[in-house]
């Protein structure tokens, strides 16, 4: 057998992107950056970047999470921090045109967060924003100010994009991912709100509240209250130690 030689095999890059979610002014929003150079100079995309030489995937990830956002990552089995996020890996990603500038295949990661203050961009972005998902999904459709269609995101991030957010939707179903939306301690009615931001419906408070606490591991009381949703005091609780939902918190079929 000859020897392997890594020259007759073409050359290719691994990129990480994130789809950073989180619930802002009650609507699912994701992490937008505007590139500063090119491919696609001043279009919108999504945070990410190369991997390096000496990282995995996972660290890569946590990197660029932190270099874009700020945030650092956590373990979905560790304690959540004021400014950490859930990250979990999405998909990949190959189609040998997704890049003009060469062959790249990216990881793309999932990352969700309570709701925070504005970004600060990093790395070869000039500036961030937070968006609603329905407003980025539907960018090439829309009209800016001028009356021109406005630019998709860059890449293949709207595909990205739109697989992340059905990932949080589905998952938020059997899972208890939409814990990873509320501060450490949070209210029923908090957490109904994290449903209806991220599947995009209203729910009945009176059965919501029913299913939650009659969910086994699902919300455990911290003895506490809070007024900060006005109205009278409302108990407090955390994410309890069910990763698994049974039975399930079911989509309304829309």
């Amino acid at each position: 057998m000859p020897p392997y030689d890594p020259s007759a095999f073409p050359p290719f890059a691994v990129t990480v992107d994130l789809v950073v979610l989180t619930v802002r002014r009650h609507a699912l929003c994701a992490l937008a950056v505007r590139r500063g150079e090119p491919p696609f100079q001043g279009r919108w995309a999504l945070p990410g970047g190369f991997v390096r030489a000496d990282e995995d995937l996972e660290g890569a990830a946590a990197r660029e999470l932190a270099e874009e956002t700020g945030l650092h990552a956590h373990s979905p089995a560790g304690p959540a921090s004021v400014y950490g996020a859930h990250l979990e890996q999405l998909a990949t990603y190959g189609d040998p045109e997704r890049d003009p500038r060469m062959r790249v295949v990216s990881v793309a990661h999932l990352a969700l967060a309570p709701d925070l203050p504005a970004p600060r961009a990093g790395g070869d972005a000039h500036s961030a924003r937070w968006a609603p998902v329905d407003t980025l999904l539907e960018q090439d459709d829309a009209l800016t100010r001028e009356g021109e269609l406005a630019a998709p995101l860059a890449f293949d991030h709207a595909r990205i994009l739109a697989d992340g957010v059905e990932r949080a939707r589905s998952k938020i179903e059997y899972s208890s991912l939409a814990t990873a939306f509320c501060p450490p301690e949070f209210t029923v009615g908090e957490l109904r709100r994290v449903y209806e931001a991220v599947w995009g419906v209203a729910l009945d408070p009176r059965n919501f509240h029913r299913k939650v606490t009659g969910t086994p591991g699902f919300l455990v009381p911290t003895g506490g209250t809070t007024t900060r949703q006005g109205g009278r005091p409302a108990q407090l609780f955390r994410a309890g130690g069910a990763t698994l939902l049974n039975p399930p918190m079911l989509r309304p079929e829309v």
